[in-house]
């Protein structure tokens, strides 16, 4: 499997068109109600070059009465099939349309779009390259109206190659100028799963399940909570502008947009860290913590530095206290003579502390986007954390390490991690990796970077240095 670093997938050698392909696809597609739509999807769908053999379509019927049923011109293999109990919406539909299916490749289409002729061929080219690509589908959306088009008429359209004609005026997709800006994505930052939003995107159904599936929680906006999700499981972010498509009608949210907007902001707030127009930037902790941190336990200085990084500004922390931890005392006992003093004295010292765990080794969760190991005789200064993220975000590293007179400090992006574990690989071959023995990320880790009197830096930059702050800022994308 070819080993492609950050979010450039330029070295992949994509297959051409005249790929022989082997992988199976099930385009799965959500849907409730206008069965108008639906037809004229389908029949496009029925137009495809992929080969039918390979493709099958899943239309999961959300809860639509009179129900769904299917049109004459479909997919050879197409059926409906009800949601998994337990839930409604998108996501939910999306997870149990591929449960009930068995490509090898998920492509995930929405029930109002009209594809062109090679729609799925050409994501298909990606995936048969590289097992951890996200595939993203290009769209425009038009002025469709039910009943402007004939579904007859639209296959014969699609299969002639002629998909393009069927509409003169349309409005593109706002990602479009994050893709273009960003060389196709290629140099994307580690938020280029912000654009995969919109009704056509494909996974290796392995990285499908690797990310956990969408959020069957989140009603609007799961598309950006699962495109995160995959990012954490390693994933590439592919536009293919060659896999076109029409989307019958305007977005879906143009009427209603500020609701939508005032319902989105918390959910993804919630589950994503780093889109920070989602997330606002208050002093409170959020579902999905910025930084999972790790501390062994080892004497008083455990409790100072564990303060420390609570205090500073980057509260959005959590916080594991490694150690063997001793079960609570029921007898007569004397507690100044209690072989596990220090141990106890830590419990008791933030049992009141949400943000710190203790625990005998340090559980990973996939969802938290750095992982970052402190020794506990590190002297954390006020922006030690953000400063450490922000220099890995402007430096676009998989992996830092500063080396203190007490230990090392480690940070691990996840999902340079979980695309390493993927390929057999280090970190550094997949993101980067950088070890530093000297300088201002050496001083916010000893103390060294307090505020000088009068300093103008005041707020979130307090104790930074002017070059510190300005990578701060780069790397927050501030």
């Amino acid at each position: 499997m070819p080993v492609l670093r950050r979010n450039d997938y330029g070295p992949l050698d994509r297959p051409g068109p005249d790929l022989q392909p082997t992988l199976s696809v099930s385009v799965v597609i959500p849907a409730h109600g206008h069965q108008d739509k639906l037809d004229v999807t389908l029949a496009s769908l029925a137009a495809q070059t992929y080969p039918s053999g390979l493709l099958e379509a899943v239309v999961v019927d959300d809860g639509t009465e009179p129900p769904l049923r299917l049109p004459d011109l479909r997919p050879e293999s197409t059926r409906i099939v009800a949601p998994l109990p337990g839930g409604w919406a998108s996501a939910h539909a999306t997870n149990s349309g591929v449960a009930q299916s068995d490509g090898d490749v998920v492509l995930r289409l929405d029930a109002d779009m009209l594809v062109f002729d090679d729609h799925v061929a050409s994501q298909m080219r990606w995936h048969h390259a590289a097992d951890y690509l996200a595939v993203l589908g290009h769209k425009r959306f038009t002025d469709y109206q039910p009943g402007d088009l004939d579904p007859a008429a639209v296959h014969d359209a699609v299969r002639a190659g002629k998909a393009a004609s069927l509409f003169d005026r349309s409005e593109p997709q706002w990602i479009e100028q994050i893709i273009d800006a960003t060389a196709g994505l290629r140099d994307a930052d580690h938020r280029a799963f912000r654009v995969l939003v919109g009704a056509s995107f494909s996974v290796r159904r392995t990285m499908f399940t690797a990310a956990g599936g969408m959020d069957a929680d989140v009603l609007l906006g799961s598309d950006t909570i699962f495109g995160y999700r995959l990012h954490q499981a390693g994933a590439v972010f592919v536009p293919d502008n060659d896999s076109s498509a029409w989307h019958l009608g305007p977005r879906q949210i143009a009427s209603r947009g500020d609701l939508a907007k005032a319902y989105r902001r918390p959910q993804i707030a919630n589950r994503v860290p780093e889109v920070d127009l989602k997330r606002p930037r208050a002093n409170r902790s959020w579902d999905t913590p910025l930084a999972d941190i790790t501390i062994a336990a080892a004497g008083p200085d455990t409790e100072s530095c564990v303060d420390a990084l609570l205090g500073g500004t980057a509260r959005d922390v959590r916080i594991t206290l490694t150690g063997e931890w001793p079960e609570p005392e029921t007898g007569r006992h004397s507690p100044l003579d209690d072989p596990a003093f220090d141990a106890r004295i830590l419990l008791e010292s933030f049992k009141g502390e949400a943000r710190v765990r203790f625990a005998a080794h340090p559980e990973p969760d996939r969802r938290v986007p750095y992982r970052i190991d402190v020794p506990a005789g590190a002297r954390p200064g006020p922006d030690a954390v953000t400063a450490l993220v922000a220099h890995a975000n402007e430096h676009r590293l998989g992996l830092v390490e500063l080396v203190l007179p007490h230990g090392t400090v480690r940070l691990e992006r996840t999902a340079a991690a979980a695309r390493a574990h993927h390929l057999g690989t280090t970190v550094d071959d997949v993101w980067g990796a950088e070890r530093i023995t000297a300088g201002p990320l050496i001083d916010a880790f000893t103390a060294g970077a307090a505020s000088a009197p009068g300093d103008a830096g005041a707020g979130r930059d307090r104790g930074l240095g002017g070059s510190l702050r300005r990578v701060v800022r780069r790397g927050l994308g501030r």
